[in-house]
Parts: structure tokens; C-alpha cells; sequence
């Protein structure tokens, strides 16, 4: 028999839920027919799996060692890169992601942002091995993999809940960089629909709704021009696939360095003097609604992620700097 003690990072959940971690190689019926048996309790009782788990509650398996390790896989993250830590406190952190990073894995073999994080946490005491069993810290929001910035993340789940109800919300306003072809003078409030097409893993923008569609807004301004080319800040208020990058597009300001919805021609021209094989975006700030709580750290902060080095000298050699202050912090 073995037991376990619900603590912070498992309770609010169904205990479904929790077994589908825990025993997260067993199908899903094998832990239902185990409650129904009685092999699986919850404080003593017969459960059914729709419980909402508490602090201090206990789950016990009536289980042979063999069948619990024979579904309870711990893959403990192999990543040993350094984190660009913006802001940490006990239940978030704020990361500086680097272009080239995924964000989340794609392919069961990928190393991504999630799999730094866990080995950071590990690292700092913040997690051990056993809580991984039932408990994964994760992000929040999801960046490009070419595009760099701020990242937000949960270390508990609390902290990931309540984070993530922000970005489902709206409640904080994020902003990007990006240098865009053309001289933009103004700013704009520009409004659209966006299309995904999952076999391409490609989007398209039309003035009209049509189905399938959702509806996305993106403001911008004109940071500093050079030739030919214009610093722009975005405002980000819906958050779609690739919304930034095929919205300016759409408008003929495509992103330098942007090969799957930019111009071929600035993009070469950039290849060659640069080395530029991505698009140059960056997500550069985060400014946070007053907050209590969980959260309350964050409340009425703004936070910035540092330009990444290659995209700072770019931008000084292109002449599209102000001053250096309001460029790398």
C-alpha cells in the first residue's frame, strides 16, 4: 500500500485528475475500475474520481509496487541552460525566453522553456522530484519560437491558475518590438479576422468574418525609423497565433527577417548584411493590473525583457535608436 498526502500544488483539483498525473501511464479506465474496486481510496472511502481535492487529504493504492511504478513514469528534465530570471516570488516567476527556444514541446524528444524551468526549479529547491509525479509547473502564455521575451510562469498551482486567468482575461497589457518594413508615421488601432490553417501551421488575415475566423485587435506606434525601416511597438490585446507577425503583413509592414509571412527581398538584404534568419520580435514588456493575493507582487508593476544583443546592435547600426537608455536595460 502506499499513501499520499494532498499538499498546496495538488488540492483544487478533481481527483481524476490528480491520478491521471500520478499514474500517467495507465489508461484512463484502469484507475476508474481501481476506484471502483476499492484499490484506490480517498480518506478512507470509496471515491469516484470527481472529488475536489484538499490540503491534508489522503489518496491511498491498494496496489502492488510493480503496477505503480509500472504506470507512474518521472521523467526528470534534462536542461542546462541558464534562465533569464525578470521576477520570482513563490508561486511566479517572469523569463526572459530567448529566440531559438520553444515554448512548450511539440515532439515527445523536444527540450522547450517548460523543461529549463523544471530544472531550474529543482535546481533551487523550488520543486522536488516526488511533487513532479502530480505537479507541473508550466507558462502561461506561448511566444514563437524565433521570437524572444517575456515569458510568464506558475511554480505553484495557484500561482499558474491565477496567472493564467489574467492573460484569459486580458487583464494585463503586453508589448512587443518589432522592426517592420516601410516608414510607419502614425499610430493605429488596426482590427481584422484571423484564419488558421493547421495543416501549414500558417494564418491568414481578412477584413471580413467568414468561418472559423476569430476576431483579433493590434495597436502600434512608431518607435524610431531608419532607412526604409521602422522600430514599432505593438500592443497586443487578443493574443492569436501569429497574429502580430500576419497583421502587419496584411498591412505591407511585414517583420524583417520573418520568412513565413514576410518580404522576400528585405529579408535577403538583412540575411546577407546580418545574418538575420528570423523574425525580429521581441516581447519586450508587461504591465500588471493592481493585484492581491497570490499575485499581489505584481500588482501595478511593469516588467522588461532586455532586446537580445543581435537585435540591439541591428538597430543601432540601422540608425533606429533614441537614446541607448531606452533601448537595453
Amino acid at each position: 500500500m502506499q499513501e499520499i498526502t494532498i499538499e498546496t500544488n495538488e488540492a483544487g483539483q478533481r481527483l481524476d485528475k490528480f491520478l491521471g498525473k500520478y499514474l500517467n501511464e495507465a489508461p484512463k479506465s484502469f484507475y476508474y475500475k481501481m476506484l471502483r474496486k476499492k484499490n484506490i481510496v480517498l480518506n478512507d472511502k470509496k471515491a469516484s474520481g470527481n472529488e475536489r481535492l484538499s490540503v491534508g487529504d489522503s489518496v491511498k493504492f491498494y496496489l502492488l509496487d510493480e503496477t505503480i511504478e509500472k504506470f507512474s513514469s518521472l521523467r526528470i528534465p534534462r536542461a542546462a541552460s541558464k534562465l533569464d530570471i525578470i521576477y520570482e516570488d513563490e508561486h511566479v516567476l517572469l523569463i526572459n525566453k530567448p529566440a531559438g527556444m520553444l515554448s512548450q514541446k511539440a515532439r515527445r524528444e523536444d527540450v522547450s522553456l517548460v523543461e529549463h524551468l523544471e530544472s531550474y526549479l529543482l535546481s533551487t529547491g523550488a520543486l522536488s522530484r516526488e511533487s513532479l509525479r502530480a505537479f507541473h509547473p508550466s507558462i502561461c502564455n506561448r511566444l514563437d519560437r524565433n521570437t524572444s521575451g517575456i515569458v510568464a510562469a506558475g511554480k505553484t498551482l495557484s500561482g499558474l491558475q491565477e496567472m493564467g486567468e489574467l492573460f484569459k482575461t486580458r487583464s494585463l497589457k503586453k508589448y512587443y518590438w518589432c522592426l517592420v518594413k516601410g516608414i510607419v508615421k502614425r499610430e493605429r488601432h488596426i482590427k481584422g479576422y484571423l484564419l488558421k490553417d493547421s495543416i501549414t501551421n500558417k494564418v491568414t488575415i481578412s477584413p471580413k468574418n467568414t468561418k472559423d475566423s476569430l476576431a483579433i485587435e493590434t495597436e502600434y506606434k512608431p518607435i524610431a525609423r531608419g532607412d526604409g525601416v521602422t522600430l514599432l511597438e505593438v500592443h497586443l490585446i487578443t493574443g492569436r497565433t501569429h497574429q502580430i507577425r500576419a497583421h502587419l503583413a496584411s498591412i505591407h509592414h511585414p517583420i524583417v527577417g520573418d520568412f513565413k509571412y514576410g518580404e522576400a527581398e528585405i529579408n535577403q538584404v538583412y540575411l546577407r548584411k546580418y545574418g538575420v534568419r528570423s523574425q525580429l520580435l521581441h516581447a519586450r514588456r508587461m504591465e500588471f493590473p493592481e493585484l492581491t493575493g497570490v499575485l499581489g507582487g505584481l500588482s501595478n508593476r511593469i516588467f522588461t525583457a532586455a532586446l537580445p544583443e543581435g537585435f540591439y546592435q541591428i538597430l543601432k547600426k540601422e540608425g533606429c535608436l533614441l537614446d541607448d537608455s531606452g533601448l537595453q536595460e
